[in-house]
């Protein structure tokens, strides 16, 4: 049988990882699950996390949002279905994805169109278009976004050098 963790370890243990990484509280109360401390313990471990800022939501989601839409690429739907599984709250989630540049995300989904067009290898043009937008859905962009991006693409160029929509 597994030994439950104190109290004070389960403390210690979350400010350590807290220090290391940004977490929210949904991440630390899984690890506090995860290492049996007594659910009796959980809210006063993350209330002392958050009173000593260890966890702070609002910086949390900024960096998260962020991260995922520079590094990842992802569009925000995907960001804010993942931080609502993490019970984060909607208006703060909101917040920081209005935050992204309009013209930078429509660009960054039309780089990641333009690389995976290259892999595609379809010449049904509803077939091809219909493999972009689940893509694109995928990695979280909105299908008005997508749409106009493939319309604007085969406004620029009719036969696509790599891919034709006609």
């Amino acid at each position: 049988m597994i030994k439950e963790l104190s109290k004070e370890k389960g403390l210690a243990r979350a400010q350590a990882i807290c220090a290391k990484a940004e977490k929210c509280k949904a991440d630390i109360r899984q690890k506090l699950y995860d290492w049996k401390v007594n659910s009796k313990y959980h809210e006063e471990i993350l209330d002392s996390l958050v009173k000593d800022r260890f966890i702070d939501e609002e910086r949390y989601v900024s960096f998260f949002v962020r991260d995922k839409f520079n590094l990842n690429g992802w569009g925000k739907v995907k960001i804010e279905y993942a931080l609502r599984s993490k019970q984060i709250a909607h208006d703060l989630i909101q917040q920081h994805l209005e935050q992204i540049d309009s013209e930078n995300y429509k660009e960054t989904c039309k780089d990641l169109i333009i690389k995976k067009l290259k892999t595609i290898k379809e010449e049904d043009t509803r077939k091809l278009k219909e493999k972009i937008l689940r893509f694109a859905h995928g990695r979280g962009y909105e299908a008005s976004i997508v749409i106009s991006i493939v319309n604007e693409l085969v406004k620029e160029n009719d036969s696509y050098e790599e891919k034709s929509f006609e």
